[in-house]
């Protein structure tokens, strides 16, 4: 954590407002909205224990996935807090089928809003680190209509902002409006998230690789290489890397980011398009990655140049210090060369 100024997420949402003379102001109320909708989930996740939240709705999501009671509140939370801002013509969520549609008594943005409201949900009653990402992109049909699947179905690189909540030891909140990377700790004595992390740049090799390795029998050849190849010790490489899995997407690149190295969670024999959303997941942490010095593949290409065809489109990813994606990339090419 570098040393920093004192300074709330709003008033540093305004005072990055003011570079940009352009600007309505609309984006940033918009942030700003998110920051509240993130501090009262936190303030939920923090009490699970104590309430009647934790455990099964009884209900499967789209994925077929079992919903938790969390999962819920927080995806309620957030179309409460931005269905009336007047900022956003459509939403769409990780846990919606469909895209979620701005009421009809509400004015219409020219903003579009994919979240996924608690990531790593699978860990919620074990008390393992968790959170919420969210992408925003800028409308592409007409403004002052409601907005349509098409302003949800934009390649990554079209976002203009991203970010994500860990609620862990703290609640942190990362963001980026596409220029530099800052981190905000919540202050529960006074209600409001600290610039802790100013200006974040990934380190450009990293000492940590972080990836599923019980799925080791159904990777890419490649793959299988590529780690073996990070577990031998050479000192001139400062190799062996250690292993850090946590099994929350947002903690484990939260940690990626501040520290280098990569995450991955690639396509295998099994789940051939990988396991992780292209639009909820991955393409909001790439923007992140990416403004901070970083690189997102999905194995032989930049992933945020991925055209989407569905709303819950899965892609294999492999994120983090540039060099250290480069060298997946390399190893996965040459096995496919070599085939």
């Amino acid at each position: 954590m570098s040393k920093t100024r004192f300074m709330t997420i709003e008033r540093h949402i305004i005072e990055e407002e003011r570079l940009h003379p352009e600007a309505t102001g609309e984006l940033s109320r918009l942030l700003s909205d998110l920051a509240i909708a993130i501090k009262i989930i936190s303030l939920q996740v923090n009490k699970a224990g104590l309430v009647d939240i934790l455990g099964l709705t009884g209900d499967e999501n789209v994925h077929g996935e079992h919903v938790k009671k969390l999962d819920m509140y927080a995806h309620d939370m957030l179309f409460k807090a931005m269905d009336h801002g007047g900022h956003l013509c459509v939403m769409a969520s990780e846990e919606e089928e469909d895209i979620i549609r701005i009421p009809d008594d509400f004015k219409l943005g020219k903003y579009v809003l994919l979240f996924d409201p608690l990531d790593g949900s699978s860990n919620i009653d074990a008390n393992v680190s968790i959170g919420t990402i969210f992408s925003i992109y800028k409308r592409i049909t007409p403004d002052h209509t409601p907005g349509t699947l098409d302003d949800c179905l934009q390649p990554g690189m079209k976002q203009v902002a991203s970010g994500y909540a860990v609620y862990g030891s703290s609640t942190i909140l990362v963001y980026t409006a596409g220029h530099g990377v800052h981190g905000f700790t919540l202050d529960p004595a006074i209600g409001e998230f600290i610039l802790s992390h100013e200006d974040i740049k990934i380190p450009e090799k990293g000492k940590i690789y972080s990836i599923n390795e019980g799925n080791y029998l159904y990777w890419h050849p490649g793959l299988k290489k590529y780690i073996k190849y990070l577990q031998e010790e050479d000192n001139a490489t400062h190799r062996p890397y250690s292993s850090r899995y946590v099994g929350s997407m947002v903690a484990d690149i939260h940690r990626t980011l501040l520290y280098g190295g990569i995450f991955m969670y690639p396509s295998d024999s099994r789940s051939h398009h990988g396991k992780l959303r292209l639009m909820y997941e991955c393409n909001p942490m790439a923007f992140i990655v990416e403004a901070a010095g970083g690189k997102a593949s999905h194995g032989s290409g930049r992933l945020m140049e991925i055209v989407p065809s569905n709303l819950h489109q899965r892609t294999p990813i492999y994120i983090g210090s540039k060099y250290d994606v480069d060298m997946v990339e390399e190893f996965i090419a040459r096995e496919e060369k070599n085939r």
